[in-house]
């Protein structure tokens, strides 16, 4: 038997150098693996590139490494509830590189299946495909380095013919996760929302670390009930049902209402 269980976070981190890529699930703060960003943060990385769909709040998610001044560069298609990354972004401490939603998990999907570019419509037309997209700003309120122009074709689509820019494909050196149950072997199972970026983040890292909030013997989990196989995860970490779990915005109605 393939037991791909480590006894913690800290251990599931350790071998991660500086200047390590790492795709991060998540989208807003459902599905942040976040034993494993805070074992990362205890033991120093720093100089990191991180994918995933956003970078967490200030003082949660990868907004943690952020404060701490541990991440480089951010893939990601919004960054809009963090006022620390935007000080770091126009501060030119921060490079950017902003990608449609959808494009961005494609992107991770393909890394994961072997792919290395695909063709599609978003972004045709704007600064996406034209090049010129700030990725790093100098500080003073100019732009140090833009993002390059793509390569657009066009393609004969039921007979109508329509442009698609070149998107390339994004492999990470290491991929953080949350699940909701996993077994020895890697087989996870996420739980309603947090089923976002989590398995396509596990596809495009070369080594794949999940954390699991419950972990059960192999046969534990009925197959038809994988939602990511083995395959893509190296290590298991079992964080337990209790651990914390934030809301980004939490919204209540009035008594009555």
């Amino acid at each position: 038997m393939i037991d791909k269980t480590v006894a913690g976070a800290a251990e599931a981190v350790a071998d991660i150098p500086d200047g390590a890529s790492i795709a991060v699930g998540g989208f807003g703060l459902s599905g942040n693996p976040i034993a494993l960003i805070e074992a990362l943060l205890a033991q120093g990385t720093t100089d990191l590139s991180i994918v995933s769909n956003n970078c967490g709040v200030d003082d949660w998610g990868l907004g943690v490494l952020l404060r701490a001044r541990r991440i480089r560069k951010m893939t990601s298609s919004y960054v809009g509830e963090n006022k620390e990354f935007e000080r770091q972004f126009l501060s030119g401490e921060l490079e950017l590189e902003l990608t449609p939603q959808g494009t961005l998990a494609e992107k991770l999907r393909a890394g994961g299946s072997g792919i290395a570019a695909f063709f599609t419509q978003t972004g045709v037309g704007t600064q996406v495909a034209d090049g010129g997209l700030p990725r790093r700003y100098d500080g003073r309120g100019g732009v140090a380095l833009a993002s390059p122009a793509k390569d657009v074709r066009t393609f004969a689509v039921d007979g109508v013919e329509k442009e698609y820019v070149l998107e390339e494909a994004i492999t990470t050196d290491f991929a953080f996760v949350h699940a909701l149950r996993g077994d020895r072997h890697g087989n996870l199972v996420f739980a309603k929302s947090a089923r976002n970026f989590n398995p396509l983040a596990a596809m495009a890292g070369r080594v794949c670390i999940a954390q699991v909030e419950e972990l059960v013997e192999p046969g534990g989990i009925d197959p038809d009930a994988v939602h990511l196989p083995g395959v893509f995860v190296h290590r298991v970490v079992e964080v337990g049902t209790e651990i914390e779990k934030r809301i980004e915005r939490r919204t209540v109605a009035a008594e009555g209402e």
